[in-house]
C-alpha cells in the first residue's frame, strides 16, 4: 500500500530545460531550489569505442590530458581555483562518453563554467605534459592489471566484442599509450570535443536563463565539425576462455550473454530480470551459490547496455575446486528463469529494489544532471520518475520467462575462467541451459 509521503515524494514534477545552440549543442537544466549545489557537466556523445585499433584508449588520454593546464591556467591554477571555491571537479571515460564535471556552491556557478569551459575550449597539450602523463597511465594500467576481479572482466570483454573497438580496453594498451604524441591528441581533441558532439547539463539551484547565457557566452564560437562517428554494432564471439595466472589465489569467473541495447523497449523487463539473478544480497545467485553452498565469497550479475549491443554477464570468485560446480548451479539458475513464472513475492521484491535505488540515486544533484546528459544521449527526451516505476511496476512473471528464453542459450554463452587453474577445462556441454 502507498503511503501518501511516497506518493508525494514520486508525483513531484521535475523542473527540466531543453535548448539547442546553433552550432548544434545540447544545453539541459534541472532547477532544484531547495538546495545549495550545482552540478555540472561536459559531456562529450563519443568514447573508447570509436577510436581506431591504433589510437586506443586516446579518449582516457586526452581526458588527463586537459587537467594539466589551458592557455590561461596551470594544473595549479586549475586545482586551487576549484579548492578556493570548495568544488569538486571530476571526470570520467567510457565506452560511449567523455565527460567533465564539476559541483559548487550555486554562488560559484560562473567561476565554475570559466574553469570547466577553460578546461575543454583551450587545452595545451604541452609535450613535456603528454611525457609525464604516459607514465601516470602506464602505471595505472599496471594497477588495473593486478586487479583480478577488473582483469578477468578485461579479458571476458575482449573476446566477448573481438576485434571491435568495444570489445578494447578504454585505458588502451602499453604500445598504444606510448605512441600518443601531441598531433595525435590535436587531431582527435578536434573530432570529438566539437559542439555538435557535446551535451551541456547541470542540476541544482539555478535559474535556467542565465545558465544558458554562461554556456552561449563561452561556446557560440565553437564551429561544428563532421566526424563520422557512429559505426556498425558489433557481432559477439561467445568463446569459453581460460587463463593461467599462477599468482592468484583465488578462481576469477565471468561468463555473460548477449543482451538488449540500452533503448530496448523491453529494457524494464531485463533490469527486473538481472534484480532477480544477482543484483543484490536477496538474489538467487547470492542465495543459492554463497548462502546455501558456500562456494563462494562474491557473486553478482551486471546488465551493460551499449546504443547498439549489450551484455548481461556474472561474477564470481571461487577456488578451483569448485569453479565447475559454480559455472554448473549459474547455468541451473538460466534454466530455472526459462521455465518460470517467478513467484509473485520474488518479483514484488525485485521491482521495489530497483524503484528504491533508483529514487536514492536521484537524490544528489550530480546524479540528476548525469541522468538528464544520459537521457538525452540514448532517448532524446526525459522519463519522469513515475513513467519509470509505471514501467518497472508493468513487468510480468511472462515477460521475464520470455526474456530469460530470448537471451540464456548454450551457443550464446561466453565464459572467461582466470586463475592457478591447475589444468581446469570447461566445455560447451557445461552450458546446457
Amino acid at each position: 500500500m502507498e503511503t501518501a509521503v511516497q506518493k508525494r515524494t514520486l508525483s513531484e514534477p521535475r523542473n527540466i530545460h531543453r535548448e539547442v545552440l546553433p552550432n548544434g549543442m545540447i544545453v539541459l537544466s534541472e532547477e532544484m531550489s531547495h538546495i545549495r549545489s550545482i552540478s555540472i557537466g561536459i559531456w562529450m556523445k563519443t568514447g573508447s569505442r570509436d577510436e581506431v585499433p591504433e589510437l586506443n584508449g586516446i579518449s582516457h588520454f586526452l581526458e588527463h590530458m586537459v587537467f594539466k593546464g589551458t592557455k590561461t591556467r596551470s594544473a595549479r591554477d586549475i586545482a586551487r581555483q576549484v579548492d578556493s571555491i570548495g568544488g569538486n571537479m571530476d571526470a570520467f571515460t567510457g565506452k560511449e562518453t567523455i565527460c567533465f564535471n564539476i559541483k559548487v556552491l550555486d554562488e560559484h556557478l560562473p567561476l565554475a563554467i570559466d574553469i570547466l569551459s577553460d578546461l575543454v575550449l583551450n587545452p595545451v597539450f604541452d609535450p613535456k605534459d603528454i611525457v609525464r602523463e604516459k607514465g601516470v597511465i602506464l602505471e595505472e594500467i599496471k594497477m588495473d592489471e593486478d586487479n583480478p576481479d577488473y582483469l578477468v572482466h578485461e579479458i571476458f570483454t575482449q573476446n566477448f566484442w573481438k576485434d571491435h573497438a568495444l570489445g578494447k580496453p578504454i585505458l588502451g594498451t602499453k604500445e598504444t599509450v606510448r605512441s600518443f604524441e601531441q598531433e595525435k591528441l590535436f587531431d582527435s581533441y578536434r573530432h570529438r570535443f566539437a559542439p555538435n558532439n557535446m551535451i551541456i547539463s547541470a542540476a541544482g539551484n539555478l535559474n535556467h536563463g542565465r545558465f544558458a547565457e554562461l554556456i552561449r557566452e563561452k561556446f557560440a564560437g565553437l564551429g561544428a565539425v563532421s566526424n563520422g562517428f557512429h559505426g556498425a554494432a558489433p557481432a559477439v564471439t561467445p568463446r569459453i576462455i581460460t587463463r593461467n595466472k599462477k599468482s592468484l589465489e583465488q578462481v576469477q569467473l565471468c561468463l555473460g550473454v548477449p543482451s538488449h541495447p540500452i533503448s530496448h523497449e523491453k529494457r524494464y523487463v531485463s533490469y527486473v530480470l538481472n534484480t532477480v539473478l544477482g543484483g543484490g544480497m536477496s538474489s538467487r545467485l547470492f542465495q543459492k551459490i554463497r548462502e546455501d553452498q558456500g562456494l563462494v565469497y562474491a557473486i553478482y550479475s551486471d546488465l551493460n547496455p551499449y546504443r547498439d549491443t549489450g551484455c548481461l554477464s556474472i561474477y564470481a570468485g571461487t577456488s578451483v575446486e569448485s569453479t565447475p560446480k559454480v559455472v554448473e548451479s549459474v547455468v541451473a539458475e538460466f534454466r530455472e528463469l526459462k521455465a518460470g513464472p517467478i513467484a509473485a513475492e520474488e518479483l514484488r521484491r525485485a521491482k521495489d529494489q530497483l524503484k528504491g535505488s533508483l529514487m536514492l540515486s536521484l537524490e544528489s544533484t550530480t546524479s540528476r544532471m548525469s541522468n538528464l546528459a544520459r537521457q538525452e544521449m540514448y532517448f532524446e527526451r526525459f522519463f519522469s520518475l513515475d513513467e519509470t516505476i509505471d514501467e518497472i511496476e508493468s513487468v510480468t512473471s511472462e515477460e521475464i520467462a520470455e526474456m530469460a528464453n530470448s537471451l540464456f542459450d548454450q551457443d550464446k554463452v561466453a565464459v572467461t575462467v582466470l586463475g592457478n587453474l591447475d589444468g581446469l577445462k570447461l566445455s560447451r556441454e557445461q552450458l546446457v541451459c
